[in-house]
């Protein structure tokens, strides 16, 4: 039987763009056989898979194969997050997390070629080489190779030295060069870059999905989610994957301009991150699931399960996606959702999204009150509850307030 260790079979995560590019002929030259694979979570359309495609063969990979993502992502990652509810640091939804499912569409392929050699394209200055290495550490005994971080030892120009590096080598690199760094995938769009990272105000090129609120149309937008345990089944009465759910969302909500925000995040590796993000999906989708957890979890779910996401949030964001402490989260999560279940009827008009309408047999009603109008207790009944539930803060000013003893 091989052993791993002794394969000079690699497996690259590939993309097609400049830093990917370069590593396949810069792993090849250090006795490598390169086999690519692009997962495609959501974020080309089909020429540019396409084009993909064409890329490897022409830089002369051993093998290439193109993985669906999207039931992935949905699984792995969104219906998690929704059910957990939060962002990070209260604003950014981890729109990059679809790195895990490349990372797990690698190792795959890495099985069947029975190697235990990992390439990625990151760089060393931000958190996609966290959550790609993590992820990778946290699966196996993997040998991890990463030719940008590489070539930082000595050149302090890298996209200008891969550029020459491929030329010199015959492959044309393409022309077109992005005021923005940008980010996309089912989940949405980032942008960085240029004045963003100045702190200065987005530019009118800084945008992706959404539109301008002179292209909003005139008449409101409502849609309706259905929930089963927490999970979206049904967009307007329709059953669907989770991934189509999200990409129609996607696309309904970005006409108007819902899931646009600015953001400045403490990252991984210390530095504040600034961005633009578009996530119209799923920010309709945490509206939605909101609205109707608020309604049906008690009082003391709804005050504590916060933390707990947060916490899952955390993880996710730093690499930490394999780590047991993520997976204990979820059992409390998905406990949490046994009772969401119901429809949500969603309402815009255009820069942000309402949850207008809650219908679910989980509601926690009482069929003798109502809150501010009407209530099947007495007056001496609620007299007696505040006087309880205030004993300590009443004590503590007639001990210490004026004329008492402090």
């Amino acid at each position: 039987m091989s052993n791993p260790n002794d394969s000079r079979d690699i497996v690259l995560a590939f993309s097609g763009g400049l830093d990917t590019s370069f590593c396949v002929p810069y792993l090849k030259e250090r006795g490598w056989n390169v086999h690519t694979v692009f997962a495609d979570t959501g974020g080309v359309d089909a020429e540019e898979r396409a084009y993909i495609e064409q890329r490897a063969a022409e830089l002369g990979v051993a093998s290439h194969v193109t993985v669906d993502g999207g039931p992935a992502i949905w699984n792995g990652f969104v219906k998690p997050f929704v059910q957990a509810g939060e962002a990070y640091q209260g604003q950014y939804p981890l729109l990059v997390s679809d790195r895990y499912l490349i990372v797990d569409a690698a190792l795959a392929r890495a099985k069947d070629l029975g190697t235990n050699a990992i390439a990625h394209g990151c760089t060393g200055m931000g958190n996609d080489q966290v959550r790609f290495d993590l992820a990778v550490k946290a699966s196996g005994d993997y040998r991890i190779v990463a030719p940008i971080r590489e070539i930082q030892k000595e050149h302090t120009q890298t996209r200008a030295y891969e550029q020459a590096y491929l030329e010199e080598r015959g492959f044309g690199v393409r022309s077109k060069q992005k005021q923005y760094t940008i980010n996309e995938n089912l989940l949405g769009v980032t942008l960085s870059g240029a004045e963003i990272d100045s702190w200065e105000a987005p530019g009118e090129g800084a945008r992706g999905w959404c539109a301008r609120r002179e292209q909003w149309p005139a008449e409101a937008l409502e849609v309706s989610l259905r929930f089963v345990e927490g999970e979206a089944v049904a967009l307007d009465g329709n059953e669907l994957p989770g991934e189509k759910i999200l990409a129609k969302l996607n696309t309904m909500f970005a006409q108007y301009g819902v899931g646009r925000g600015l953001y400045t995040g403490d990252t991984t590796i210390g530095l504040k991150g600034r961005i633009v993000y578009e996530a119209p999906g799923l920010v309709a989708l945490l509206t939605a699931h909101r609205a109707l957890e608020e309604a049906v979890l008690s009082k003391q779910q709804n005050r504590f399960k916060p933390d707990v996401a947060r916490k899952w949030v955390e993880l996710v964001y730093e690499g930490f996606f394999h780590d047991p402490l993520k997976t204990d989260l979820e059992a409390f999560l998905a406990s949490s959702q046994r009772m969401v279940n119901g429809e949500v009827l969603l309402r815009t008009t255009g820069g942000r999204v309402d949850a207008v309408a809650v219908r679910s047999p989980h509601i926690l009603n009482s069929k003798g009150a109502t809150y501010a109008q009407s209530a099947d207790w007495g007056v001496e009944e609620a007299e007696g509850f505040i006087k309880l539930f205030g004993m300590s803060s009443t004590l503590w000013a007639q001990v210490n307030g004026e004329g008492g003893n402090g």
